[in-house]
């Protein structure tokens, strides 16, 4: 039975390639600088990590675990965990996706926390931004892939690009849900003490919203991690590509190793971000005038 409903897909769709073509031919040059430039941290990163051998990695991971944590059973662990990785031969693969996700994570923590704090000033600002967010979340990444892929290329690029969108929205929703919890009464008191509204931010709101932000940077890293087998498919190195060539070999051992390896990076950053972010402060300090 023939639907009686217009189907716009197809108008759709010429009208978005013709877009995409035109990028492609008119900006070409353009868009391979813009790759070139988007992607030089994450080929510095690179280049540096993946010189450093397993036994001075581990020894780094430990020393910055003490430092963050000072609790000799959390710095073992870390350690162990670091170990883990060099032990499966995964190493090399894993610094490849450690600095992807590091740059992918920075580009993230710039953008995101100022859109946060903007939401939680402006409830206008912050209905326009959810929409946004759920399809930023939602959408399936090869369907922004394919046409990103045609303006930067294979490779570095257009998985950062994708990284990037994909871990945006939980540090930028989780800033704005951490400042809308902080208490008017806080608030009020650092302004009567004569703290202007740009020092109230610094000094009171965004510490006390840390736990939210911290969950949000937490998340915004996992995810990340989670989009580096998809960014194996479009030409980034790393442990998605030890993932991917098992996929493609239906060798199950070596897709085991590679996700194993992908586990345990993620389970040393996400544990190094919680130590290194501390706990919260306590409100009554937050807002104690000095002396």
């Amino acid at each position: 039975m023939a639907s009686l409903l217009p189907d716009f897909g197809p108008a759709i769709q010429r009208a978005v390639s013709r877009f995409v073509d035109a990028l492609v031919v008119d900006y070409g040059d353009g868009t391979e600088v813009f790759a070139l430039w988007l992607t030089a941290p994450v080929r510095w990163a690179e280049a540096l990590l993946v010189r450093v051998p397993p036994e001075v990695g581990i020894a780094a991971v430990l020393v910055i675990a003490w430092l963050v944590s000072r609790r000799a059973v959390f710095t073992l662990a870390m350690a162990g965990l670091a170990a883990g990785i060099g032990l499966l031969g995964l190493w090399p693969a894993a610094m490849q996706s450690l600095a992807l996700v590091l740059v992918a994570v920075a580009m993230v923590v710039v953008v995101a926390v100022p859109l946060g704090v903007a939401s939680a000033r402006s409830a206008r600002l912050s209905g326009a931004l959810a929409p946004v967010y759920d399809v930023m979340q939602t959408i399936p990444s090869f369907v922004y892939l394919i046409p990103v892929a045609m303006l930067l290329g294979l490779g570095r690029a257009p998985a950062l690009l994708a990284t990037f969108i994909y871990a945006l929205p939980p540090l930028a929703r989780l800033t704005e849900l951490g400042l809308r919890e902080v208490e008017a009464r806080y608030v009020e008191g650092a302004r009567a003490l004569g703290l202007s509204a740009r020092h109230t931010l610094w000094l009171v709101e965004l510490p006390l919203a840390r736990p939210a932000m911290l969950q949000g940077l937490n998340q915004s890293i996992l995810m990340a991690l989670g989009m580096v087998v998809v960014a194996s498919m479009i030409g980034a190195k790393g442990l998605g590509e030890v993932v991917l060539l098992g996929l493609q070999r239906a060798d199950a051992g070596l897709g085991f190793v590679g996700g194993l390896g992908i586990v345990l990076l993620a389970m040393l950053l996400d544990r190094m971000a919680r130590a290194a972010w501390g706990r919260a402060p306590d409100p009554a300090r937050a807002v104690r005038p000095p002396g």
